[in-house]
């Protein structure tokens, strides 16, 4: 099945309904599956192999997805906090492509630019594309990875990928009427594709916010009656900030459901915001560019069990992301490959219809059984439940031993003076390397790196205890909230 599909479903049975609204300007389901059509067309006419998307939200931005699908191309959204050479590089690899950008070239050879508001004008306007192949072996996105340790892979995500994972964890025309989603996260991001094809298929509303801010976020949720909303956890942070500093509750009787994901939830953020959101419904997803987006979620029931939980792995289950959906398989194994038991770290590995695990030029990552391995670290405890630890690559080996830094942060980060933590290796002459921590303080508070050490080492064994511990004013992340630990680890390596 082409995603196309998914809204010409909605077309005809929803086409009434509000799709997206942006700055202004609002599209029905209708009007954006026409302009899909008009805008597959555009892409058809100018020849372009892949049809690109450098900008913010807005509502040029879903009917491009769309539009490539009935071009029969792939969709690339770049990201645009980029730098302008990093950019360049970028498209120079997906060229020739037309790209939908409100900047100004120059631009590498094989780049046609036209504007979010041109496009999407002559789209709706334009003569509707053909029927495109009924191929959902096809590529229908590709998605460059955020490249934090190297140089971005472009991830490869086909129709059949994608409308399995919609097919199978959302409900057709699910919403309510007057349903609405708020859209923060960026669309070179895969909760931004997803958001898309989900409220499209489930028929809510999008509400599109190019530039996030608390303030801005709360006004709009209150003015429009928002419903569901997703957030990266350091903008749930920076909202839960907002409320304690201005004293307020949030004050949203609207919002039914909060999902959140994209990077580690600190347990003390979302205790804190489920206290502020009394009436929210909370869901934690976990996924990746390569599977689609979510593999596993940790319900709101499952969050109001963990809350109120007096048995000590019940309770511990609010820092988990939850079981896998019905539709994947996850399994922890070892370096090896070998099959790991409950409560024992290691490697997830993940494995459904929905998992591409491919990449632009390396061709398929799944092993001959169809598993893929996610490189994060984590373990299922007895219930299923997945715990994560962090990227396989983050792992400190001291001296042989592999030390998460995960756990290092959680016993950090439950010292009351404590914000923020990462635990990152340094260089060591002896060890090779050794456990250095980042420490981001709470407002007000004080604590010594000796305070800090004596905490840790009260919890775990001493080879857990950080070598050097440095305060910062603020951690580095990228936009879509990811910790960038190889910032920090330079940062110690160099000093």
């Amino acid at each position: 099945m082409n995603i196309l599909t998914l809204l010409e479903m909605a077309a005809d049975t929803m086409g009434e309904r509000p799709a997206v609204t942006a700055g202004g300007q609002s599209l029905t389901i209708a009007a954006l599956h026409q302009a899909a059509l008009g805008g597959g067309s555009i892409v058809t006419r100018h020849g372009a192999s892949r049809l690109a998307y450098l900008a913010v939200n807005a509502p040029a931005a879903p009917a491009a997805l769309f539009a490539a699908a009935a071009a029969g191309v792939a969709y690339v959204p770049i990201n645009y906090r980029l730098t302008a050479g990093e950019i360049a590089a970028l498209l120079a690899r997906v060229s020739p492509a037309l790209l939908i950008t409100d900047r100004e070239g120059p631009f590498p050879d094989g780049i046609t630019p036209i504007t979010p508001e041109a496009f999407l004008a002559q789209a709706r306007a334009a003569v509707p594309a053909p029927p495109p192949p009924d191929d959902d072996a096809a590529i229908a996105v590709e998605l460059f990875t955020s490249g934090t340790t190297g140089t971005p892979k472009a991830a490869i995500l086909r129709h059949a990928h994608l409308t399995a994972y919609i097919i199978g964890s959302v409900e057709f025309m699910s919403a309510e009427a007057d349903d609405a989603t708020i859209v923060t996260v960026p669309p070179y991001h895969i909760a931004g594709i997803s958001a898309v094809l989900s409220s499209v298929y489930a028929g809510r509303h999008m509400l599109q916010l190019a530039e996030f801010s608390p303030p801005a976020w709360l006004d709009l949720v209150r003015r429009h009656n928002v419903s569901n909303a997703f957030l990266v956890p350091t903008m749930l942070a920076r909202i839960t900030e907002h409320l304690d500093a201005t004293g307020q509750m949030a004050n949203t009787p609207s919002l039914r459901a909060l999902a959140y994901g994209g990077g580690k939830m600190p347990l003390a953020i979302i205790r804190r915001a489920m206290a502020q959101f009394p009436g929210t419904d909370f869901t934690n997803a976990y996924g990746l560019t390569e599977t689609s987006s979510t593999i596993a979620l940790l319900t709101p029931e499952d969050h109001r069990a963990a809350h109120a939980a007096s048995d000590p792995a019940a309770a511990a289950r609010l820092g988990s992301v939850g079981r896998p959906l019905p539709t994947v398989e996850l399994a922890i194994r070892d370096e090896t490959g070998l099959a790991l038991p409950p409560n024992t770290p290691g490697l997830v590995y993940v494995r459904g219809e929905q998992v591409a695990g491919e990449y632009h030029g390396q061709g398929s990552q799944k092993d001959a059984q169809g598993w893929f391995c996610t490189k994060d670290r984590g373990y299922l405890d007895a219930e299923n439940y997945l715990f994560l630890e962090g990227r396989a690559d983050d792992v400190i080996v001291r001296g042989g031993e592999n030390i998460s830094p995960g756990e290092i942060e959680a016993v950090l980060l439950s010292h009351p003076a404590v914000r923020e933590a990462a635990a990152v290796a340094m260089p060591d002459a002896e060890w090779g390397e050794a456990v250095a921590a980042a420490i981001v303080l709470q407002p007000g508070a004080a604590a010594s790196e000796a305070a800090l050490q004596a905490h840790v080492r009260a919890a775990l064994r001493s080879s857990r205890v950080p070598q050097a511990i440095r305060f910062y004013e603020s951690l580095p992340y990228n936009d879509t909230g990811k910790l960038l630990r190889r910032v920090i680890r330079e940062d110690f390596a160099q000093r």
